[in-house]
């Protein structure tokens, strides 16, 4: 018989989280593949668990993913954990996963710690519907398509970020999305857990204050509903304010006056207008 590969969430922060199913998967598995060895050999020491270990991540996981599967096929129980948190939740799990499906194996997850619903949860912004979108792209021009693809997601945004990039994200979401209410954690189940709530505004003048540090986890209110229900364009007309915009200017209609008609027309603000508007000239 196959094995089962068993999706094992470890703590994020405070190993009181650790749950009791979790240190008895660990214990029993014969083969435990972990993001980082050396962080999880600290893991199975300080709950006294034996296990042999095999690295998996991002980087090796095409020629490590047949590995383990080989191993399943003949039998042998593998238990996949993340350096932090829920496996397959942002991180290469979810590639082990989808294979180990494709061959037939059991999946099994193993639930507990997650710093995207930890940090949800006590955001107090809406919780249905949420939009979890992980760590926004590296480099400054996809993230702009990428935020612009996002902007009018019908329910709270749940983002990842680094704390030297938080600052420069944020301001560029500033200027993608407008002034929404947000809130952060980070250092999230840690000693100096920390959460703040505001606007993104607020939040920029806040994180220039007090030096960014530990791991964040962004949680942002959706568009107003005027503003993420764009009006539908009328026949022959662009259905896309942008396009409008950039149509009435080549007919000649002055730029600010562009702005103005075509933000009142698709009830968004004009200020949010105006910087798609900077944005699509940069690109070209």
């Amino acid at each position: 018989m196959p094995g089962t590969l068993y999706l094992v969430a470890t703590p994020i922060g405070n190993l009181g989280d650790m749950t009791p199913r979790a240190v008895q998967v660990l214990t029993d598995a014969g083969l435990i593949a972990a993001e980082d060895t050396r962080r999880t050999l600290q893991l199975l020491n300080h709950f006294s668990i034996k296990g042999k270990l095999i690295h998996y991540d991002e980087n090796n996981k095409e020629k490590q993913g047949p590995v383990l599967l080989q191993e399943l096929l003949q039998g042998t129980d593998v238990a996949l954990v993340t350096d932090a948190g829920f496996p397959g939740i942002s991180d290469p799990g979810e590639a082990m996963a989808a294979l180990a499906i494709q061959n037939g194996i059991t999946v099994v997850p193993v639930p507990g710690a997650n710093a995207c619903l930890t940090a949800l949860v006590a955001s107090g912004l809406p919780s249905t519907p949420f939009f979890f979108g992980a760590f926004l792209p590296k480099s400054k021009k996809n993230r702009k398509e990428q935020l612009e693809k996002w902007k009018w997601i019908p329910a709270t945004v749940v983002l990842y970020e680094a704390p030297h990039r938080i600052v420069d994200v944020l301001e560029e979401i500033l200027a993608a999305w407008g002034d929404r209410q947000m809130a952060f954690g980070r250092e999230l189940t840690k000693l100096h857990e920390e959460f703040w709530r505001g606007s993104i505004s607020e939040a920029i003048s806040y994180l220039k204050e007090n030096v960014p540090r530990g791991e964040f986890v962004l949680v942002i209110a959706q568009a107003e509903e005027a503003a993420a229900e764009p009006a539908l364009a009328e026949p022959g007309k662009a259905a896309d304010p942008l396009e409008a915009v950039k149509e009435k200017i080549a007919q000649g209609v002055p730029k600010k006056e562009a702005l103005s008609e075509i933000a009142k027309q698709f009830k968004i603000p004009k200020r949010d207008l105006y910087n798609r508007l900077i944005q699509e000239q940069e690109k070209e």
